[in-house]
C-alpha cells in the first residue's frame, strides 16, 4: 500500500537567552516542522458497511468468514490501519491464522450448501468442524462431510470426528515417500503459511518419514510435507555439490549480517543450477573470509 502523502509545517516557538528571565522583547525563534499525514478517510456508506460486517464477524463463523473477505478485499480497513492483519488483530484480536481459518472455512461452507439443502440437511456450525475439509477437493469434502454426519447419527459430528475421517482417508490412498537422503529437492508453498517466503528455494533430504522429509536449507532445518517438495532429479554428483554450497552457507549465514549480505545469501538459496558464477563464488569467499577472522 502507498503512503498517504505528507505535509511539512513550520511552527515557530519562542526560546528566551536567559531561561531565569522571560522577555517577550528579547526572544530567539526556533522553527520546529511538524509533519500531517493525510489519511484517506470511508464515505459514510464504507463506515456503515464496515461496522455492519465488524458485527457478523463478532457473530456465527461463515458469517466471520464472509465478512473478513469483504473487509479484505474492499479494504475497508484502509483509514486506520495499514495492514489487514494488523486491522484483525486490533479490531477482533486475531491472530494471521484465525483470520484466514475462518475465510478458510467459510468458503467449505459455501462448497457443502451446494450439495445441501440446509433445510433438509446437516451443516457445520463451527469453524473447527470444517478445518480438517479445507485440505480437501471440493468433492471431496462434500464426500467426506456426509460420511461424517452419517457417522454421527445424523447429527452435527465433532470437530474431532471429522479430523479422524480425513487421516483416515488420506490413509487409504496415501503416496509412498520415495525421497532419498541426499536428494535436492525445491520447496513448494501451496497454501502452507509455515513456509512462506521459502518458495522456489532449494532444500536438501536429511531424513525421509512416513509422510514428510526433514530438509536442510541453508538457513536451517525444516520438516515439510510430500505434497510441498518437488525434486530436482540431480545426478549423485550434483547433489553432492549442492550439499557443500548448503554446508557453506549455512557456517555464515547469520541473522546478524548486513542487510545487503543477507540479501546475497538469500538468492543463493533460490539457484535453479548446481554451480556458482565466478562472481558469486568471490563473493561468497570474502563473506566467508570476513565471517572468519
Amino acid at each position: 500500500m502507498n503512503k498517504p502523502p505528507s505535509k511539512r509545517k513550520k511552527v515557530t516557538s519562542p526560546t528566551p537567552k536567559n531561561p531565569d528571565v522571560l522577555s517577550q522583547d528579547h526572544q530567539d525563534l526556533v522553527t520546529i516542522e511538524v509533519t500531517a499525514v493525510e489519511v484517506e478517510e470511508l464515505t459514510e456508506e464504507e463506515q456503515r458497511d464496515r461496522l455492519h460486517l465488524e458485527r457478523k464477524v463478532e457473530r456465527a463463523f461463515y458469517e466471520a468468514g464472509k465478512a473478513l473477505m469483504e473487509l479484505r478485499d474492499r479494504r475497508l480497513y484502509r483509514s486506520t490501519h495499514r495492514t489487514f492483519e494488523e486491522y484483525c488483530q486490533d479490531r477482533f484480536g486475531h491472530s494471521r491464522r484465525q483470520s484466514y481459518l475462518l475465510m478458510d472455512a467459510a468458503d467449505v461452507f459455501d462448497n457443502l450448501l451446494e450439495k445441501c439443502d440446509p433445510l433438509d440437511h446437516i451443516l457445520p456450525t463451527n469453524e473447527r468442524q470444517v478445518r480438517p475439509l479445507t485440505k480437501l477437493e471440493p468433492q471431496e469434502q462434500q464426500f467426506v462431510w456426509q460420511t461424517a454426519v452419517e457417522e454421527a447419527g445424523g447429527k452435527v459430528p465433532s470437530g474431532r470426528m471429522v479430523k479422524d475421517l480425513v487421516q483416515r482417508i488420506m490413509e487409504r490412498t496415501k503416496v509412498p515417500n520415495t525421497y532419498q537422503v541426499g536428494e535436492v529437492c525445491q520447496i513448494l508453498v501451496k497454501d502452507n503459511a509455515d513456509l512462506r517466503g521459502k518458495g522456489g528455494c532449494w532444500a536438501i533430504v536429511s531424513a525421509v518419514n512416513e509422510f514428510s522429509c526433514t530438509v536442510k536449507m541453508w538457513n536451517g532445518e525444516y520438516t515439510v510435507g510430500l505434497q510441498y517438495l518437488k525434486s530436482y532429479d540431480y545426478l549423485p554428483q550434483d547433489c553432492e555439490q549442492m550439499q557443500c554450497l548448503c554446508d557453506r552457507i549455512s557456517r555464515v549465514y547469520s541473522v546478524s549480517l548486513e542487510e545487503s549480505v543477507l540479501r546475497f545469501l538469500d538468492s543463493l538459496g533460490k539457484l535453479k543450477r548446481t554451480y556458482l558464477t565466478a562472481l558469486e563464488e568471490k563473493l561468497l569467499s570474502v563473506i566467508e573470509l570476513e565471517t572468519t577472522i
